[in-house]
């Protein structure tokens, strides 16, 4: 009976009270979940290139919704989010090169991606409305 309550004592997963997030494991788990976003995003972009041969009025229905605010919103999103994704996994390719293992320059490159990623989503957006 003591022993049993000397472990009751002790807690369970004394590994998530001491661990501390680093940007490589919460860049880790952003790229799986944007890669299902992204999953997703393209099944939704094959249904809309799809709509074109069900005439015009699949496809307006369509294009009004992307006109909408919450529309420019979503493609807006998609885009950072196809952005994140490429950056990251440029920053895994040099990985698999044995480059950038240092916690330094893992730190580095991690804020590169998140700040790429919101860098090249604006210069894509202004590309798109012929600002640049």
């Amino acid at each position: 009976m003591k022993e049993e309550k000397k472990y009751e004592k002790n807690p369970l997963t004394p590994h998530l009270q001491i661990y501390r997030w680093h940007i490589s494991s919460l860049l880790s788990i952003t790229h799986r979940i944007i890669t299902v976003v992204n999953l997703f995003a393209i099944t939704l972009i094959c249904f809309w290139i799809i709509s074109l041969y069900f005439g015009p009025t699949s496809y307006d229905a369509i294009n009004l919704f992307l006109k909408s605010y919450f529309g420019k919103f979503f493609i807006i999103s998609l885009c950072w989010s196809f952005s994140f994704h490429i950056l990251n996994e440029i920053r895994h390719l040099a990985w698999d090169l044995g480059y950038g293992f240092d916690l330094k320059v893992s730190k580095i490159t991690g804020l590169i991606t998140i700040f790429g990623s919101f860098v090249l989503t604006i210069v894509i957006y202004l590309i798109g409305k012929n600002l640049l």
